[in-house]
């Protein structure tokens, strides 16, 4: 039995959703999330969540990360606890996220990341 805490059954998680977006930059030069504004996209999604009062216990949380392994399609971010792997361009695709998935659960089928598109 493990000695980790968890939320216990029936109990609402402390978080409905986590986004996290890879923020890794390669230091050999290979391409990565950190070179197609990665971090502006994780800076205007906080804003964003934060803005429509999603942020905090029972709402979103917007996490960095390190590589997710999908470099492929960078930048990347996805939306847990369904798994849904998004890219993104610029602000727009962040509000739309934010605006759809987050607040209404429904995922925004344009910027999904193709299951296939790896590192």
């Amino acid at each position: 039995m493990s000695d980790i805490p968890h939320d216990s059954p029936g109990e609402a998680p402390y978080y409905q959703r986590h986004v996290f977006f890879c923020l890794n930059e390669r230091a050999n030069g290979e391409d990565s999330c950190a070179l197609h504004d990665a971090k502006e996209g994780f800076d205007h999604c906080k804003k964003q969540v934060k803005a429509a009062g999603l942020a905090g216990r029972g709402g979103v949380r917007v996490n960095k990360a390190g590589c997710l392994d999908r470099c492929a399609g960078g930048p990347v971010a996805v939306v847990y606890p369904e798994g849904v792997w998004y890219t993104f361009v610029d602000s727009e695709d962040i509000d739309e996220i934010v605006e759809s998935h987050l607040k209404h659960g429904r995922p925004v089928e344009r910027l999904r990341l193709p299951p296939d598109v790896g590192r």
